[in-house]
Protein backbone atom coordinates (compact mmCIF):
# COMPACT_ATOMS: atom_id res chain seq x y z
CA UNK A 1 0.00 0.00 0.00
CA UNK A 2 1.43 3.41 -0.98
CA UNK A 3 1.94 6.13 1.62
CA UNK A 4 -0.69 8.29 -0.10
CA UNK A 5 -3.29 5.50 0.01
CA UNK A 6 -2.39 4.66 3.61
CA UNK A 7 -2.77 8.33 4.61
CA UNK A 8 -6.17 8.47 2.91
CA UNK A 9 -7.33 5.33 4.74
CA UNK A 10 -6.13 6.74 8.06
CA UNK A 11 -7.93 10.04 7.43
CA UNK A 12 -11.17 8.21 6.61
CA UNK A 13 -10.83 5.99 9.70
CA UNK A 14 -10.14 9.03 11.90
CA UNK A 15 -13.13 10.91 10.51
CA UNK A 16 -15.39 7.89 10.91
CA UNK A 17 -14.21 7.38 14.48
CA UNK A 18 -14.80 11.03 15.32
CA UNK A 19 -18.28 10.81 13.78
CA UNK A 20 -19.08 7.72 15.84
CA UNK A 21 -17.84 9.40 19.04
CA UNK A 22 -19.95 12.47 18.29
CA UNK A 23 -23.10 10.38 18.04
CA UNK A 24 -22.22 8.22 21.04
CA UNK A 25 -22.40 11.38 23.11
CA UNK A 26 -25.97 11.93 21.88
CA UNK A 27 -28.08 9.70 24.10
CA UNK A 28 -31.81 9.47 23.50
CA UNK A 29 -34.14 10.10 26.41
CA UNK A 30 -35.73 6.92 27.81
CA UNK A 31 -38.82 7.21 30.02
CA UNK A 32 -40.72 4.14 31.35
CA UNK A 33 -44.51 4.30 31.10
CA UNK A 34 -47.25 2.25 32.75
CA UNK A 35 -49.33 0.19 30.33
CA UNK A 36 -51.91 -1.08 32.78
CA UNK A 37 -51.21 -4.74 31.92
CA UNK A 38 -48.61 -7.38 32.73
CA UNK A 39 -49.24 -9.28 29.49
CA UNK A 40 -46.47 -9.49 26.90
CA UNK A 41 -46.82 -6.62 24.43
CA UNK A 42 -45.64 -7.70 20.97
CA UNK A 43 -46.43 -4.87 18.53
CA UNK A 44 -46.81 -1.09 18.68
CA UNK A 45 -48.30 1.45 16.24
CA UNK A 46 -48.10 5.21 16.81
CA UNK A 47 -50.70 7.27 14.96
CA UNK A 48 -49.07 10.53 16.00
CA UNK A 49 -47.22 11.88 19.02
CA UNK A 50 -50.34 11.58 21.20
CA UNK A 51 -52.20 8.48 19.98
CA UNK A 52 -50.47 5.08 20.18
CA UNK A 53 -51.84 1.54 20.07
CA UNK A 54 -50.04 -1.62 21.21
CA UNK A 55 -51.11 -5.26 21.52
CA UNK A 56 -49.89 -8.69 22.55
CA UNK A 57 -50.66 -11.87 24.44
CA UNK A 58 -53.94 -12.86 26.06
CA UNK A 59 -56.00 -10.91 23.53
CA UNK A 60 -54.66 -7.71 25.07
CA UNK A 61 -54.46 -4.24 23.58
CA UNK A 62 -53.47 -0.90 25.10
CA UNK A 63 -53.98 2.64 23.84
CA UNK A 64 -52.93 6.13 24.88
CA UNK A 65 -54.28 9.49 23.70
CA UNK A 66 -51.86 11.69 25.66
CA UNK A 67 -48.46 10.51 24.49
CA UNK A 68 -48.24 7.76 27.07
CA UNK A 69 -48.86 9.72 30.25
CA UNK A 70 -51.80 7.36 30.73
CA UNK A 71 -52.65 4.09 28.98
CA UNK A 72 -55.92 2.18 28.82
CA UNK A 73 -55.71 -1.61 28.59
CA UNK A 74 -58.36 -4.05 27.44
CA UNK A 75 -59.00 -7.60 26.25
CA UNK A 76 -60.91 -8.32 23.05
CA UNK A 77 -63.88 -10.60 23.85
CA UNK A 78 -63.37 -14.06 22.37
CA UNK A 79 -59.63 -13.51 21.87
CA UNK A 80 -58.50 -14.23 25.42
CA UNK A 81 -56.50 -17.28 24.27
CA UNK A 82 -54.92 -15.60 21.25
CA UNK A 83 -51.85 -13.46 20.62
CA UNK A 84 -52.00 -10.23 18.71
CA UNK A 85 -48.87 -10.22 16.56
CA UNK A 86 -49.66 -6.94 14.84
CA UNK A 87 -51.59 -3.73 15.40
CA UNK A 88 -52.36 -0.76 13.18
CA UNK A 89 -53.59 2.44 14.74
CA UNK A 90 -55.60 4.80 12.55
CA UNK A 91 -56.90 7.30 15.10
CA UNK A 92 -57.86 7.47 18.76
CA UNK A 93 -61.02 5.52 17.87
CA UNK A 94 -60.01 3.27 14.95
CA UNK A 95 -57.49 0.41 15.00
CA UNK A 96 -56.89 -3.04 13.50
CA UNK A 97 -55.49 -6.13 15.25
CA UNK A 98 -54.13 -9.39 13.78
CA UNK A 99 -54.29 -12.54 15.91
CA UNK A 100 -52.64 -15.94 15.85
CA UNK A 101 -53.32 -19.13 17.78
CA UNK A 102 -53.07 -22.90 17.51
CA UNK A 103 -55.88 -23.49 15.02
CA UNK A 104 -56.51 -22.44 11.42
CA UNK A 105 -59.35 -20.16 12.42
CA UNK A 106 -57.31 -18.39 15.09
CA UNK A 107 -55.75 -16.18 12.43
CA UNK A 108 -58.13 -13.24 12.45
CA UNK A 109 -58.27 -9.53 11.72
CA UNK A 110 -60.23 -7.38 14.16
CA UNK A 111 -61.26 -3.74 13.86
CA UNK A 112 -62.63 -1.22 16.31
CA UNK A 113 -64.22 2.10 15.42
CA UNK A 114 -65.12 3.18 18.94
CA UNK A 115 -61.81 3.17 20.80
CA UNK A 116 -62.02 -0.52 21.72
CA UNK A 117 -65.52 -0.60 23.15
CA UNK A 118 -66.48 -3.06 20.40
CA UNK A 119 -64.43 -5.18 17.98
CA UNK A 120 -65.57 -6.70 14.68
CA UNK A 121 -63.93 -9.77 13.13
CA UNK A 122 -63.24 -8.84 9.51
CA UNK A 123 -61.32 -11.93 8.44
CA UNK A 124 -61.02 -15.50 9.73
CA UNK A 125 -58.50 -17.77 8.05
CA UNK A 126 -59.84 -20.94 6.42
CA UNK A 127 -56.68 -22.00 4.55
CA UNK A 128 -55.02 -25.01 6.16
CA UNK A 129 -51.36 -24.42 7.07
CA UNK A 130 -51.54 -20.68 6.42
CA UNK A 131 -49.75 -18.59 9.03
CA UNK A 132 -50.44 -14.87 8.82
CA UNK A 133 -47.42 -13.00 10.10
CA UNK A 134 -48.04 -9.28 9.72
CA UNK A 135 -50.00 -6.55 8.01
CA UNK A 136 -49.40 -2.96 6.90
CA UNK A 137 -51.56 -0.12 5.61
CA UNK A 138 -51.31 2.64 3.02
CA UNK A 139 -54.25 4.49 4.54
CA UNK A 140 -57.15 4.02 6.93
CA UNK A 141 -58.97 1.66 4.56
CA UNK A 142 -56.20 0.19 2.37
CA UNK A 143 -54.03 -2.59 3.74
CA UNK A 144 -52.28 -5.88 3.03
CA UNK A 145 -51.76 -8.99 5.18
CA UNK A 146 -48.95 -11.47 4.58
CA UNK A 147 -48.81 -15.23 5.28
CA UNK A 148 -46.16 -17.93 5.10
CA UNK A 149 -46.31 -19.93 1.88
CA UNK A 150 -48.68 -22.86 1.45
CA UNK A 151 -47.90 -25.36 -1.32
CA UNK A 152 -45.67 -22.85 -3.07
CA UNK A 153 -48.16 -19.97 -2.84
CA UNK A 154 -48.37 -16.96 -0.52
CA UNK A 155 -52.09 -16.73 0.41
CA UNK A 156 -51.82 -12.98 1.04
CA UNK A 157 -54.91 -10.78 1.26
CA UNK A 158 -55.70 -7.08 1.03
CA UNK A 159 -58.49 -4.61 1.66
CA UNK A 160 -59.47 -1.50 -0.26
CA UNK A 161 -62.41 -0.49 1.91
CA UNK A 162 -61.24 -1.24 5.45
CA UNK A 163 -63.97 -3.86 5.81
CA UNK A 164 -63.56 -6.82 3.45
CA UNK A 165 -60.37 -8.74 2.62
CA UNK A 166 -59.68 -10.50 -0.67
CA UNK A 167 -56.98 -12.82 -2.02
CA UNK A 168 -54.02 -11.38 -3.92
CA UNK A 169 -53.79 -13.56 -6.99
CA UNK A 170 -50.38 -12.59 -8.33
CA UNK A 171 -47.86 -13.04 -5.53
CA UNK A 172 -44.41 -14.33 -6.62
CA UNK A 173 -44.07 -18.13 -6.46
CA UNK A 174 -42.63 -19.18 -3.11
CA UNK A 175 -39.35 -21.02 -2.68
CA UNK A 176 -39.49 -24.39 -0.86
CA UNK A 177 -40.14 -23.66 2.80
CA UNK A 178 -40.19 -19.89 2.29
CA UNK A 179 -41.84 -18.06 5.15
CA UNK A 180 -41.69 -14.84 7.11
CA UNK A 181 -41.15 -14.12 10.78
CA UNK A 182 -43.86 -12.03 12.40
CA UNK A 183 -41.25 -9.65 13.80
CA UNK A 184 -43.82 -7.69 15.78
CA UNK A 185 -45.66 -6.88 12.58
CA UNK A 186 -42.59 -5.50 10.78
CA UNK A 187 -42.03 -8.27 8.22
CA UNK A 188 -44.02 -6.03 5.87
CA UNK A 189 -43.88 -2.28 5.36
CA UNK A 190 -45.72 0.22 3.18
CA UNK A 191 -44.64 3.62 1.83
CA UNK A 192 -46.66 6.25 0.05
CA UNK A 193 -49.91 5.06 -1.48
CA UNK A 194 -48.72 2.10 -3.59
CA UNK A 195 -45.35 0.73 -2.39
CA UNK A 196 -44.87 -2.29 -0.12
CA UNK A 197 -42.03 -4.65 0.77
CA UNK A 198 -42.11 -8.07 2.50
CA UNK A 199 -39.10 -9.75 4.16
CA UNK A 200 -38.79 -13.54 3.92
CA UNK A 201 -36.55 -16.39 5.05
CA UNK A 202 -37.03 -20.04 5.88
CA UNK A 203 -35.61 -21.28 2.58
CA UNK A 204 -32.18 -21.33 0.94
CA UNK A 205 -32.45 -17.64 0.02
CA UNK A 206 -33.81 -14.71 2.02
CA UNK A 207 -35.78 -12.40 -0.24
CA UNK A 208 -37.66 -9.13 -0.45
CA UNK A 209 -41.03 -9.23 -2.22
CA UNK A 210 -41.91 -5.78 -3.58
CA UNK A 211 -44.90 -4.09 -5.19
CA UNK A 212 -45.17 -0.62 -6.73
CA UNK A 213 -48.88 -0.67 -7.54
CA UNK A 214 -50.68 -1.53 -4.35
CA UNK A 215 -50.24 -5.28 -4.66
CA UNK A 216 -51.40 -5.93 -8.22
CA UNK A 217 -47.93 -6.92 -9.42
CA UNK A 218 -44.84 -8.07 -7.52
CA UNK A 219 -41.12 -8.72 -7.92
CA UNK A 220 -38.80 -10.83 -5.74
CA UNK A 221 -35.24 -9.76 -4.97
CA UNK A 222 -32.48 -11.74 -3.23
CA UNK A 223 -30.77 -10.44 -0.09
CA UNK A 224 -27.30 -11.38 1.23
CA UNK A 225 -28.70 -12.74 4.50
CA UNK A 226 -28.19 -16.21 5.92
CA UNK A 227 -31.38 -18.19 5.38
CA UNK A 228 -32.72 -21.46 6.80
CA UNK A 229 -35.70 -22.61 8.84
CA UNK A 230 -34.68 -20.27 11.67
CA UNK A 231 -33.08 -17.47 9.70
CA UNK A 232 -33.54 -14.89 6.99
CA UNK A 233 -34.70 -11.33 6.51
CA UNK A 234 -37.05 -10.54 9.39
CA UNK A 235 -37.88 -6.84 9.60
CA UNK A 236 -38.01 -4.20 6.85
CA UNK A 237 -38.62 -0.44 6.61
CA UNK A 238 -38.38 2.21 3.87
CA UNK A 239 -38.00 5.97 4.37
CA UNK A 240 -38.92 6.82 0.77
CA UNK A 241 -39.64 4.83 -2.42
CA UNK A 242 -35.96 3.97 -2.92
CA UNK A 243 -34.10 3.92 0.41
CA UNK A 244 -34.75 1.18 2.94
CA UNK A 245 -33.20 -1.10 5.52
CA UNK A 246 -33.82 -4.76 6.35
CA UNK A 247 -32.71 -6.63 9.45
CA UNK A 248 -32.51 -10.29 10.35
CA UNK A 249 -30.06 -13.09 10.94
CA UNK A 250 -30.31 -16.49 12.61
CA UNK A 251 -32.58 -16.76 15.66
CA UNK A 252 -30.52 -19.72 16.93
CA UNK A 253 -27.15 -17.99 16.63
CA UNK A 254 -26.38 -14.98 18.83
CA UNK A 255 -23.58 -13.86 16.54
CA UNK A 256 -25.61 -13.96 13.31
CA UNK A 257 -26.99 -10.41 13.49
CA UNK A 258 -27.40 -8.84 10.04
CA UNK A 259 -28.67 -5.62 8.49
CA UNK A 260 -28.58 -4.38 4.90
CA UNK A 261 -29.63 -1.25 3.03
CA UNK A 262 -30.99 -0.56 -0.44
CA UNK A 263 -30.94 2.62 -2.51
CA UNK A 264 -32.93 1.30 -5.47
CA UNK A 265 -36.25 0.23 -4.01
CA UNK A 266 -35.11 -3.15 -2.72
CA UNK A 267 -33.64 -4.57 -5.92
CA UNK A 268 -30.12 -4.65 -4.49
CA UNK A 269 -29.00 -4.93 -0.86
CA UNK A 270 -25.65 -4.14 0.81
CA UNK A 271 -24.74 -5.41 4.27
CA UNK A 272 -24.13 -2.74 6.89
CA UNK A 273 -21.60 -2.74 9.70
CA UNK A 274 -22.42 -5.55 12.12
CA UNK A 275 -24.68 -4.37 14.97
CA UNK A 276 -23.11 -4.60 18.47
CA UNK A 277 -25.88 -6.65 20.13
CA UNK A 278 -26.58 -10.41 20.08
CA UNK A 279 -29.39 -12.19 18.28
CA UNK A 280 -31.28 -11.65 15.05
CA UNK A 281 -32.79 -8.23 14.37
CA UNK A 282 -36.43 -8.86 15.22
CA UNK A 283 -37.76 -5.34 14.77
CA UNK A 284 -36.43 -2.11 13.31
CA UNK A 285 -37.84 1.36 12.71
CA UNK A 286 -36.77 4.66 11.24
CA UNK A 287 -36.56 7.37 13.90
CA UNK A 288 -38.08 9.91 11.50
CA UNK A 289 -41.34 8.11 12.19
CA UNK A 290 -44.71 7.74 10.55
CA UNK A 291 -46.29 10.93 11.85
CA UNK A 292 -49.70 10.67 10.25
CA UNK A 293 -52.30 12.96 11.65
CA UNK A 294 -55.87 11.74 11.77
CA UNK A 295 -56.32 12.59 8.08
CA UNK A 296 -53.22 10.47 7.15
CA UNK A 297 -51.81 13.28 5.03
CA UNK A 298 -50.17 15.79 7.35
CA UNK A 299 -46.66 15.28 8.74
CA UNK A 300 -45.30 17.28 11.64
CA UNK A 301 -42.54 19.59 10.46
CA UNK A 302 -39.31 18.11 11.83
CA UNK A 303 -35.77 18.70 10.64
CA UNK A 304 -33.83 16.11 8.69
CA UNK A 305 -31.22 15.28 11.31
CA UNK A 306 -32.67 11.82 11.87
CA UNK A 307 -33.81 10.94 8.34
CA UNK A 308 -31.31 8.03 8.27
CA UNK A 309 -31.46 7.11 11.96
CA UNK A 310 -32.68 3.59 12.78
CA UNK A 311 -33.44 1.75 16.04
CA UNK A 312 -33.31 -2.06 16.26
CA UNK A 313 -34.29 -4.76 18.75
CA UNK A 314 -33.00 -8.35 18.67
CA UNK A 315 -34.31 -11.73 19.80
CA UNK A 316 -33.03 -15.29 20.10
CA UNK A 317 -34.79 -18.66 20.27
CA UNK A 318 -36.03 -20.85 21.88
CA UNK A 319 -37.59 -18.45 24.36
CA UNK A 320 -37.30 -15.24 22.37
CA UNK A 321 -35.02 -13.85 25.03
CA UNK A 322 -32.68 -10.87 24.88
CA UNK A 323 -34.68 -7.90 23.63
CA UNK A 324 -31.42 -5.95 23.33
CA UNK A 325 -31.48 -2.67 21.41
CA UNK A 326 -29.18 -0.36 19.47
CA UNK A 327 -29.48 2.62 17.16
CA UNK A 328 -27.68 3.99 14.15
CA UNK A 329 -27.51 7.62 12.95
CA UNK A 330 -26.54 6.57 9.42
CA UNK A 331 -28.51 3.47 8.40
CA UNK A 332 -26.07 0.99 9.87
CA UNK A 333 -22.62 2.36 9.18
CA UNK A 334 -22.32 3.34 12.85
CA UNK A 335 -24.11 1.56 15.68
CA UNK A 336 -24.56 2.64 19.31
CA UNK A 337 -25.82 0.10 21.84
CA UNK A 338 -28.72 1.14 24.07
CA UNK A 339 -27.42 -0.61 27.15
CA UNK A 340 -30.38 0.51 29.31
CA UNK A 341 -32.90 -1.24 27.03
CA UNK A 342 -33.70 -4.93 27.56
CA UNK A 343 -36.71 -7.18 27.21
CA UNK A 344 -38.47 -5.23 24.46
CA UNK A 345 -39.92 -6.86 21.35
CA UNK A 346 -40.93 -3.90 19.21
CA UNK A 347 -40.17 -0.25 18.57
CA UNK A 348 -41.90 2.38 16.42
CA UNK A 349 -41.86 6.16 16.10
CA UNK A 350 -44.37 8.89 15.41
CA UNK A 351 -41.45 11.32 15.02
CA UNK A 352 -37.93 11.65 16.49
CA UNK A 353 -39.30 13.04 19.73
CA UNK A 354 -41.96 10.36 20.17
CA UNK A 355 -41.09 6.67 19.91
CA UNK A 356 -42.09 3.65 21.98
CA UNK A 357 -40.61 0.27 22.88
CA UNK A 358 -43.03 -2.45 24.08
CA UNK A 359 -42.22 -5.87 25.47
CA UNK A 360 -42.22 -8.35 28.34
CA UNK A 361 -44.64 -8.00 31.25
CA UNK A 362 -46.45 -5.06 29.70
CA UNK A 363 -43.32 -2.90 29.64
CA UNK A 364 -43.48 0.35 27.68
CA UNK A 365 -40.54 2.69 27.25
CA UNK A 366 -40.80 6.06 25.51
CA UNK A 367 -37.70 7.00 23.48
CA UNK A 368 -37.02 10.55 22.32
CA UNK A 369 -34.11 11.94 20.32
Amino acid sequence: MSKRVLLFVLLIATATGAYAQEWKGHKPSLVPQHSGTTQLLIAVSPVNSRVVWAAGAGGTYVVTTDGGSTWKSGVVPGAEGLQFRDVQGVSDRVAYLMSIGNDTGDFRIYKTEDAGAHWTVQFTNKTANAFYDCFAFWGPDRGITHSDSVNGVFPDIRTSDGTTWHSIAHMPPALPGEASFSSSGTCITTEGWQNAWIATGGSSIARILATRDGGYTWNAYDTPFVSNANAGALSVAFRDPWHGIVGGGDLTNDSATQAATSDNGGQRWTLTTKPPIPGAIFCLAYVRGVEHKDDWRHRDDFGHEHDRSVVITTETQPNFSSGAAAWSPDEGQTWIKLSEVSGYWAVAFANPEAGWFVGNNGQILKISF
